[in-house]
């Protein structure tokens, strides 16, 4: 079973020429692991991390605190959304998401937001906000390790190398309800593998950034293995790919 940690470099950092950007992008459903090992993979290659699954949560947590029904008034929430300046501390390692300048990382992690993070990220108009967002932060940080549910498919098309991490329902469903209770919530592994369920169908059947395994991406099933071993496998093709560059 996949368990989250930054896993500390053994080889040295990638070596690429100096101007040549590496993205590397991690998609797959809730509960695959994608966030910790995307994190630990960035750790190990020196490259930076961004977790998009972080901004949604985040944008889902305005909606919260601003008391916004966001299927009512979708573009109040967007408004609201952009004013919160959703955005990382880069100065933080891993990068630390922020709103409203104050960090929200365990925030974002509890079960109320988890609860409606799906459609609100589902919202045409703040899925656009952020997908500009996210390619910014690209151009901006070139040499990247990023995850999510479109990071392959929609954001950066043309990444260098595509992964897409899944595992069996009843193993994701697990790992979530761990990490809640982690949190102090008190949730049962039957509650949790419905809401990913539910989530699956909302995620992989809504119109704008739908989760779909890109074409060009390598399969990981990480259901069976555990975290250090999911991080070797990506960071060993990871390495043969940009040698091959």
């Amino acid at each position: 079973m996949i368990e989250g940690g930054v896993i500390p470099q053994r080889r040295g950092p990638l070596v690429v020429r100096s101007q040549t950007p590496i993205v590397v992008t991690i998609d797959g459903p809730a509960g695959t692991g994608k966030s910790s090992v995307a994190r630990a993979l960035a750790e190990r290659l020196g490259l930076d991390f961004l977790d998009t699954g972080a901004m949604y949560r985040a944008a889902a947590l305005v909606s919260i605190e601003r008391k916004i029904d966001f299927t009512a008034e979708p573009a109040a929430l967007v408004r609201e959304a952009i004013a919160a300046d959703i955005r990382f501390d880069w100065n933080r390692r891993p990068p630390c998401i922020l709103a409203w300048g104050r960090a929200v990382n365990d925030r974002i992690r509890t079960e109320d937001v988890e609860d409606i993070v799906s459609p609100v990220s589902a919202i045409p108009d703040l899925r656009e906000h952020m997908v500009e967002k996210q390619r910014e932060i690209g151009r901006q940080h070139p040499r990247l390790v990023t995850e999510g549910r479109d990071q392959g498919s929609v954001v950066f098309p043309t990444a260098a190398v595509k992964f897409y991490l899944d595992a069996r329902p009843e193993v994701r469903a697990a790992r979530r309800a761990a990490q809640l209770r982690e949190l102090g919530e008190n949730v049962t592994d039957a509650q949790i593998l419905a809401e990913i369920m539910s989530r699956d169908t909302s995620d992989s059947t809504r119109r704008m950034g739908p989760l779909v395994r890109p074409a060009d991406s390598e399969l990981i099933d990480t259901s069976d293995l555990s975290f250090d071993g999911v991080v070797d496998l990506l960071e060993d093709r990871v390495r043969a790919r940009v040698a091959a560059l």
